[in-house]
């Protein structure tokens, strides 16, 4: 297991990584990036999305028919 750790950073640090393995990398790293800004803006935008989506609706709601659960 350690052997493998000492590879892989051996492989970095003598360059000899492939394009297919560096675009590899940051392909992986890149979606993992993306998914993180996506776990945010889905957090953080979900309530006023609900509240846009109400305020639009027919027969308009009260702000407070909006938040509640009920």
């Amino acid at each position: 297991m350690a052997s493998g750790a000492a590879e892989k950073g051996k492989a970095l640090a003598d360059g000899s990584e492939s394009a297919a393995d560096r675009a590899a990398r940051q392909a992986r790293e890149w979606s993992t990036w993306a998914m993180k800004k996506a776990k945010v803006v889905a957090h953080y935008g979900f309530i006023p999305f609900v509240i846009v989506v109400g305020m639009n609706s027919e027969p308009k709601p009260r702000l407070a028919q909006l938040l509640s659960p009920i």
